[in-house]
């Protein structure tokens, strides 16, 4: 973590360093499920009398990006050890192997690349050891190239290839797939960023939309992507490479509040046909200040998971898959989603970016879906973040700031404001300096200061790491609650522009605070709130579903509600004086936590400790 103390003390700066080391520990209990794998060290026996095949030969004949195949293994000599990985490129490449630092091979690795994903042997027949028989069911997506099916024995630290399928793929692997829609940078815009195989030189990539059951027009789409050579380090730069494509996103502007949208993502290609994806809609954003229903989710850490049950489903991420369905099953009843932070635990293997977007489609794909910058994909050494861990796996930031579209001024800071109707979010990117002084510091007092109130009642700021208060075991142990110097340099923000509440990911719980100023209570409620401003109320709600962080022993007094599970968080503004705040479990969507917020105007101009304006007694 680079942290100027201004102090001048050294026994403080050790102090700060070794509690930085602890703050990081809790997010650190899993493990990539790729990163076990020792690609790099397999070898290679292939055999004529191992069969490994994959049916069907062909996928999404009829359209469909996802699809489940088959494959059959029938071997001689079968082992519990036995795996079989799914290899996209089909073709085993080690032509362009990077070398890797501890790399003791005089000549380049015969596999360079980690699977996608992978499955021992015995998941479908546990007698396997005895029969050799299986047949194995993978749920493929399209990911713009063919696949293959590797058996390896040896297990997962010294593989042994013995046998390699048939190629699969899909029908049309370049089609455009994985929509996610963000608010633009005004509230009547909004962006469409999706993934295909067409390169600018062999299509023009658009989106045809329009109100819903009248005329569709077409919008331009500007082109991204990244090679190997724009990631930091291992495993992004090496086995965790994986070609993403091509990143299209396109502004709809102009568009009518509160409107039912359709649209397709659409290429023309050089010969002048079009390549369209299948119909999809959204409702534009609310008039700033306007007074209707409206809706938000916010949560942290998801992750993705496997519904095939591969790379040892339920080990990595639990409960990603339950907070997706509980979303996708209450979609009608949400507006706008907040990711914050923490988004696929790709760790560097970039395959799993596809897999994320493709697990959060019917989401994304009709509501807003916001991110914030997290460890996991920003933090890597000598790359510029704010802490020196290696979370992000190579990455540092670039594969989310092309694959998601913020409003941000700056996408590698990615720090940025928006409007919702009655709401205003602050999204602050902790993996950036925060401090006073700072840049980040002065965007923030910006968002909060020039929201009005009158029309945006609810003010809302959020964050990856707990810049507030969290009671979480190794925040605990450092005695802060916090990341060291959050509050401390937010805090006046936060009373000064009287913010209702503030949500942060980064500890895998749930808790909620009373309504707190310099480590006090200001309220002694617990279910409802009404009158003046007069502290914040923090959220922890980074139980998306990353593996769970748990509480310390002490009984910290601001705390009014914890959950050791996977929840998310639902805010639904009635109007500009009624707001309700529900914690919903992932298991089941019932509500396990809540209050109400009755609040006029008047209330918000109320003078307050630290938060009055200056007056004078000039005629």
């Amino acid at each position: 973590m680079k942290i100027v103390v201004f102090v001048p003390s050294l026994l403080v700066l050790l102090f700060l360093r070794s509690v930085d080391a602890l703050s990081i520990r809790h997010d650190q209990l899993g493990e990539q499920p790729l990163s076990k794998i020792a690609i790099r060290r397999a070898t290679v026996d292939l055999s004529n009398s191992v069969s490994i095949k994959a049916s069907p030969y062909v996928l999404g004949l009829k359209g469909e990006d996802t699809q489940w195949i088959t494959v059959k293994i029938d071997s001689p000599n079968p082992s519990d050890n036995d795996w079989v990985g799914v290899f996209s490129p089909a073709h085993l490449n080690s032509t362009t192997c990077a070398p890797e630092a501890g790399d003791t091979k005089s000549e380049a690795p015969f596999i360079c690349s980690a699977p996608i994903k992978y499955k021992f042997a015995n998941d479908a027949n546990q007698n396997y050891s005895n029969t050799g028989k299986s047949s194995l069911s993978f749920q493929l997506i399209n990911q713009r190239a063919d696949f293959s099916f590797a058996l390896f024995s040896g297990g997962l630290s010294s593989p042994k290839l013995v046998a390699l399928s048939n190629a699969i793929s899909f029908a049309h692997p370049k089609a455009p797939v994985y929509p996610r829609l963000a608010q633009g940078k005004s509230w009547n815009e909004m962006t469409i960023t999706w993934t295909s195989g067409y390169d600018i030189s062999e299509a023009v990539p658009f989106v045809q939309w329009g109100l819903k059951g009248e005329f569709r027009r077409r919008s331009p789409a500007g082109t991204l992507t990244y090679n190997q050579n724009s990631m930091c380090g291992p495993p992004a730069r090496t086995v965790g490479w994986r070609d993403p494509g091509y990143i299209h996103t396109s502004f709809l502007k102009e568009l009518w509040p509160n409107s039912v949208y359709t649209y397709m993502l659409g290429h023309r290609l050089v010969n002048g046909s079009y390549i369209l994806s299948k119909l999809y809609s959204f409702k534009s954003s609310p008039y700033p200040g306007q007074n209707s229903l409206q809706r938000v989710i916010i949560f942290g850490d998801m992750g993705k998971a496997e519904r095939d049950g591969s790379n040892e489903f339920n080990n990595y991420q639990p409960g990603s898959l339950n907070t997706t369905d509980q979303l996708i099953k209450d979609l009608k009843d949400i507006d706008i989603v907040f990711h914050i932070g923490d988004i696929s635990y790709a760790n560097g293997y970039l395959s799993q970016w596809d897999q994320f977007t493709s697990q959060v489609e019917p989401i994304a794909s009709t509501v807003p879906y916001m991110i914030a910058s997290g460890n996991h994909e920003r933090d890597w050494p000598d790359s510029g973040s704010f802490y020196d861990g290696q979370d992000s796996g190579g990455e540092c930031g670039v594969v989310a700031e092309t694959m998601f579209y913020v409003p941000a001024e700056n996408r590698a800071k990615f720090w940025y404001s928006t409007d919702y109707g009655m709401f205003r979010f602050c999204v602050a990117d902790t993996e950036h300096d925060w401090r006073e002084g700072s840049e980040q510091y002065k965007f923030i007092e910006q968002c909060l200061a020039t929201v009005d109130r009158r029309k945006q009642p609810w003010l809302i700021f959020t964050a990856h790491r707990v810049l507030g208060y969290s009671s979480d075991y190794y925040y605990g142990v450092q005695g802060s609650f916090e990341e060291p110097m959050g509050r401390e340099s937010l805090q006046k923000l936060w009373q000064k522009y009287k913010v209702d509440i503030a949500f942060y990911g980064h500890v895998h719980n749930y808790e909620r605070t009373c309504p707190i100023y310099q480590n006090q209570c200001v309220n002694k409620e617990k279910s409802h709130y009404s009158g003046t401003v007069n502290g914040t109320i923090h959220v922890v709600v980074g139980g998306g579903g990353s593996h769970l962080s748990k509480f310390g022993n002490m009984n910290t007094t601001w705390s009014l509600y914890k959950d050791y599970d996977y929840g998310f968080v639902k805010l639904t503004a009635f109007n500009h004086s009624s707001l309700l705040y529900e914690y919903k479990k992932s298991s089941d969507g019932n509500v396990y936590d809540s209050f109400t917020v009755s609040r006029d105007y008047r209330d918000v101009l109320a003078c307050v400790p630290d938060g009055c304006e200056p007056v004078t007694m000039a005629y």
